[in-house]
């Protein structure tokens, strides 16, 4: 029963985080997440999409996990590798999102961007069907090396901005200050839409009882 309630959250959260993806994307000169300068830096020099790209190292970093530890790996994880660059793919050929213009105007639309990456992401982990294969991968490795899971993360996107760098990325200021604007907003979508799961599940739970 609590699954019903989950799944809207999980393929919600994944839409959303998809769409705030595109929206940043379409004002990269001012710097976008590490994995996506990582996917821009490859299609600009190898073609395909953006999206494709995405997808290729998810279902990568998915098997390397397996690899390392399974606990992290589970039916949600498959759908998250392939859906969320095939989602960007989309929304970025519908060609309706916020187009760059001036300086100040896109710093929001890139902040827009951000922020519904945030709420998207905190949706989708929230519903615990299962996380990212980017995070997933960065659990694995944490667990394997005993390192903090904070550490890991640093090491590992550090890793993919300099070789994204070296393939020409769109790197900036705000390829930096990424984590620190996304995380908290993150957190507090996770613990919102986990006491909404809660309760939906509750409710549904006693209304089928009461039936």
């Amino acid at each position: 029963m609590k699954l019903k309630i989950q799944i809207p959250f999980f393929i919600i959260g994944l839409i959303l985080f998809s769409y705030g993806i595109a929206v940043a994307i379409k004002v990269k000169y001012l710097g976008v997440h590490p994995w996506d300068v990582l996917n821009i830096a490859l299609y600009d020099k190898f073609g395909l999409t953006i999206g494709t790209w995405s997808v290729i190292f998810g279902v990568m970093l998915v098997l390397v996990s397996l690899l390392i530890d399974r606990t992290f790996v589970n039916i949600g994880t498959f759908i998250n590798a392939l859906m969320v660059g095939t989602m960007v793919d989309f929304f970025l050929w519908l060609d309706v999102l916020p187009q760059a213009s001036k300086l100040m105007l896109d710093v929001l639309v890139l902040l827009l961007g951000v922020v519904i990456m945030g709420i998207g992401g905190g949706m989708y982990n929230a519903a615990r069907i299962g996380s990212g294969p980017r995070d997933g991968f960065m659990l694995a490795i944490s667990v394997k090396l005993g390192y903090s899971i904070s550490r890991v993360r640093i090491i590992v996107e550090s890793i993919v901005l300099v070789i994204a760098l070296l393939l020409g990325g769109p790197v900036f200021i705000f390829t930096f200050v990424y984590t620190f604007i996304q995380s908290p907003i993150f957190q507090a979508s996770y613990k919102v839409c986990t006491v909404w799961i809660e309760r939906l599940s509750g409710a549904t739970t006693k209304k089928v009882i009461s039936m």
